[in-house]
């Protein structure tokens, strides 16, 4: 009886392999879970029981053993079944030509030739044995006739098989199967780590595949276990009966026995469709979610491939399709510091002029100053610098080993480099800003806000208007727009007397707009259109609100302490009051009357709306204001308070946010009809 009950629980043991075996290659091959981490975790646990209570049954392909055995003192020595051959390059389209060229004048057979092209994933080629199904060796390249056993490490990536195949229904693999593939961590992956890294206040890491080649080659196999390392799986080493002849088969084969594969192959069906794959894979290969070097082009037909032979350690059937170099190294010789159109500063680097994918770089973008610190970037530092297509160089970070004791630490600046203004930092924002409404880096785009629709509103004076009269000397803050005269318009190119006169007459025009949008048109940080409005109802005038404390403030709801805290440093700044001294002066000082509570409540009042799309009856702006004249208010974004959501032609992601949440929905003719029937109701 006792026997029974015990080959019943081997039994649930064996199954319970299988099962989990199974899920986890559903989680992290397929990215297609059956069931859920709940659900995992209890087959996981009840698996631990039973070994526990036999450990003499934990066999190398349990689930169990991915968590990383005892440390190594050293990795031992593999010989692998055949020679792990790199790859020759090519760089141009030329230089694939010039190389199918060679193979025709060797072997004509290559004119009739398919190929196979596949991602070149930039990490570390690891070697996979299989016995009798089950994963006994793996090892890494090495000097590609032996390697590294790292067999306890690669136990950890959750994406290789322990056991083949992974399912039943999957043809029987040979008793001995060598599989090659590749080691990495995804780019989504790698970002996340480093993010817990500074977290923990350590140190980040340089890029994905250093990082992935260090997790593989530690000692400790418990800490290999704690990186998000995974695996892809391309080529057949050695097998003892039978495989498929072709690359594109064999891809499909080792899916088949339960190996992640690449989504991203293409056959093609010769020398044409290879060349065209290569052009578009140059701007492919920011869409990946690793990190590849290039494309490797393979002739399809394995036997063909085998007999050209190899030119060195390069096989002549196969070539790597380089990409343009993205990330190199260079000294750091200065930081400096530019103020944007929007108050913020930022740090740019100076760097040893450098070649990129083709591009000679001198300076690359730091982000930002808590980056710097982060990183540890040093002025003198050897940095790494990486191109992604056509965006901005950045400084990845230092190359720590490289340094020499000559590097200086950066400290930022306290004030302004474009005004000497003190600069202002707001707690959990990584930037930092000038707030001064004079700054002359930051005059253009203060003047363009100001005149803005949902701002002033003053009616011609469009960006290159704007650009001239800064320019010009003519216009040094918001407020001298008061003081222009109809000579100073003329002198500008492309106005006579009838344009200078329409902008004049725009200009008086803006001096009687109401409280809200004034303080919007002050470009306040955190000050948008909503809180503008909740500020003018409140206080009466610009004087009024200049004397509101901090505390005072964080008692409006919607006003935090960031908000708070700007609204009081920007009315404290000399260079700030100065403009409002002359707005004022000028006569643009509008008071706000205490608006008195009516005998029926507003048919939208106590609501919240958010718009989006186009609207056919009403511009944006006259939309806001219908609204906010029945009594609502208006948000930017959808939220779980948002009332309703009024839409229009061509809707964004707040169409999607609202049905996720649940929140209502309306035409502009059913929002209409809404006040029209409260109305009615009400009279």
């Amino acid at each position: 009886m006792e026997t029974t009950s015990l080959e019943a629980l081997r039994d649930e043991y064996e199954r319970l392999k299988r099962e989990i075996n199974y899920h986890n290659y559903r989680y992290h091959v397929l990215d297609s879970p059956l069931i859920s981490d709940y659900e995992f975790d209890r087959l996981m646990a009840r698996l631990r029981e039973i070994e526990a209570a036999h450990p003499d049954w934990v066999t190398p392909d349990s689930p169990s053993q991915r968590s990383g055995g005892p440390p190594l003192e050293r990795f031992n020595k593999v010989r692998h079944p055949r020679p792990i051959l790199s790859l020759a390059n090519a760089f141009t389209l030329d230089d694939v030509r010039a190389w199918y060229e060679r193979l025709v004048r060797l072997d004509e057979r290559v004119r009739q030739a398919d190929f196979v092209v596949e991602p070149k994933i930039d990490g570390l080629t690891v070697v996979l044995h299989y016995h009798n199904g089950q994963f006994v060796l793996g090892a890494t390249r090495g000097d590609g006739e032996v390697g590294e056993d790292i067999t306890a490490n690669l136990r950890t990536v959750r994406a290789l098989p322990l056991r083949i195949p992974v399912q039943e229904s999957a043809p029987k693999p040979p008793e001995r199967l060598v599989v090659r593939g590749e080691a990495f961590i995804t780019i989504k992956d790698f970002e996340e780590l480093n993010r817990r890294l500074i977290e923990a206040g350590e140190k980040p890491y340089l890029n994905p595949r250093n990082t992935a080649a260090g997790s593989l080659r530690q000692l400790d196999p418990s800490l290999t276990a704690s990186r998000p390392l995974t695996l892809l799986t391309y080529a057949i080493v050695d097998a003892s009966d039978s495989v498929p002849t072709t690359q594109w088969e064999t891809l499909q084969y080792l899916k088949e026995l339960g190996f992640p594969v690449t989504k991203d192959a293409e056959y093609c069906a010769d020398l044409e469709a290879v060349l065209d794959a290569c052009a578009r894979w140059l701007d492919k290969r920011d869409t990946l979610p690793f990190e590849a070097d290039g494309i490797v082009i393979k002739i399809n037909d394995l036997r063909l491939q085998d007999s050209l032979g190899v030119v060195g350690k390069d096989p002549r059937g196969m070539l790597a399709f380089k990409f343009p170099a993205r990330e190199v190294s260079t000294i750091l010789r200065d930081i400096e510091v530019s103020v944007g159109r929007t108050g913020v500063l930022t740090p740019t680097a100076v760097l040893e002029p450098v070649e990129i994918g083709g591009v000679i770089v001198k300076q690359a973008t730091l982000h930002n100053f808590d980056y710097i610190a982060e990183k540890d970037i040093r002025i003198g530092d050897r940095v790494l610098v990486k191109r992604a297509g056509d965006v901005i160089p950045y400084v990845v970070g230092p190359i720590v080993e490289a340094r020499t004791g000559q590097e200086r630490i950066f400290e930022p600046p306290q004030t302004c480099p474009a005004c000497g203004q003190p600069v202002q930092h707001y707690e959990g924002e990584v930037a930092w800003y000038c707030v001064n409404a004079a700054c002359p880096a930051q005059i253009i785009r203060n003047v363009e806000h100001f005149v803005s629709r949902s701002a002033m509103d003053i009616t011609g004076l469009g960006i290159k208007i704007v650009e001239q009269l800064v320019k010009k000397g003519l216009v040094h803050d918001v407020a001298d727009l008061y003081y222009l005269t109809k000579a100073d318009l003329l002198t500008l190119e492309g106005f006579a007397d009838k344009k200078a006169d329409n902008i004049l007459r725009a200009i008086e025009a803006s001096k009687s707009r109401p409280l809200a949008r004034l303080i919007n048109a002050l470009g306040i940080h955190g000050v948008g259109e909503v809180m503008a409005a909740t500020l003018a109802g409140i206080y009466p005038d610009l004087d009024a609100l200049s004397q509101a404390t901090e505390e005072e403030l964080q008692q409006i709801e919607g006003i935090g302490p960031n908000i708070a805290q700007s609204i009081v440093d920007w009315f404290s700044r000399p260079t700030n009051r100065k403009v409002l001294e002359k707005l004022k002066a000028a006569g643009v000082w509008p008071v706000e009357k205490k608006q008195v509570a009516p005998e029926v409540p507003l048919p939208l009042a106590g609501l919240t709306f958010v718009v989006t799309g186009t609207l056919k009856r009403f511009s944006r702006e006259e939309v806001k204001e219908y609204i906010q004249s029945h009594g609502g208010k208006v948000s930017e974004s959808v939220s779980r308070n948002t009332s309703y959501l009024i839409v229009g032609e061509n809707p964004g992601s707040k169409l999607e946010r609202a049905r996720a949440l649940g929140v209502p929905i309306l035409t502009e003719e059913e929002l209409i009809a809404m006040v029209e029937h409260s109305s009615a109701r009400s009279q």
